[in-house]
């Protein structure tokens, strides 16, 4: 840093940290006058200018979001669903959305991203880490439909009547939760399923997360 900073650049500064370590993206100019209240985006600007003077920001030229921490690069949120980069190791923004779970192997492995969703995870509660698309009916009475994407939050610890990711021999599925003693049953919400009943003595089950809202058909259209 060539010069330190007034406490106007500093709250901007402050604001663009904040910003990307919660959301993973950086505020747009409106964002950082509206937070910060400034009359307008280009008073955001001139502040956003004389930080990049200073080096303690890059500015990437016209682009919404364009705004870098040194030595930091993060991919570009859109208004739609974004594919995964191929071979790249610069963290994407939003949340991963995982397709196909190949079996035997962790469900956020990047085979399994298909693309990532600009929601931010607090906008569930308690957070998402990841969006997992939905296959089948067997939990259509409650409104996870095929093609839905269920925003998970990694955990283990689990209570009677959530609904849950979890993998039984290596299958990844998502149903209601019950256990009494030794004994798991995983409940469909669909009268055509029959319940997995599960042993705990004999079988093995493990909790992916549980299920904290849905996205109508993965559409961008979030309900809690």
């Amino acid at each position: 840093m060539s010069r330190p900073l007034t406490a106007r650049q500093q709250n901007v500064f402050d604001f663009i940290v904040k910003t990307m370590g919660e959301f993973g993206y950086p505020p747009t100019r409106a964002e950082i006058a509206k937070a910060l209240g400034f009359r307008s985006p280009n008073a955001a600007e001139e502040h956003l200018r004389a930080l990049e003077r200073k080096g303690v920001i890059r500015i990437i030229r016209n682009t919404s979001r364009g705004i870098r921490l040194p030595n930091q690069e993060l991919a570009e949120p859109s208004d739609s669903l974004t594919p995964a980069p191929a071979n790249s190791e610069l963290p994407p923004a939003g949340l991963p959305v995982i397709g196909e779970v190949a079996a035997g192997s962790p469900i956020l492995a990047a085979e399994h991203i298909d693309r990532y969703c600009p929601l931010p995870a607090e906008y569930f509660t308690p957070k998402a880490d990841y969006l997992l698309r939905v296959r089948g009916l067997s939990m259509k009475d409650v409104g996870i439909l095929e093609g839905d994407l269920l925003a998970v939050h990694r955990t283990e610890r689990v209570r009677d009547g959530q609904i849950v990711v979890a993998r039984l021999e290596d299958e990844v599925t998502v149903k209601r939760f019950k256990r009494q003693g030794h004994q798991v049953t995983l409940l469909a919400e669909n009268a055509d399923f029959a319940p997995i009943e599960i042993d705990l003595r004999t079988q093995a089950l493990d909790i992916e997360g549980v299920g904290v809202g849905v996205i109508r058909g993965g559409n961008g259209q979030a309900l809690g």
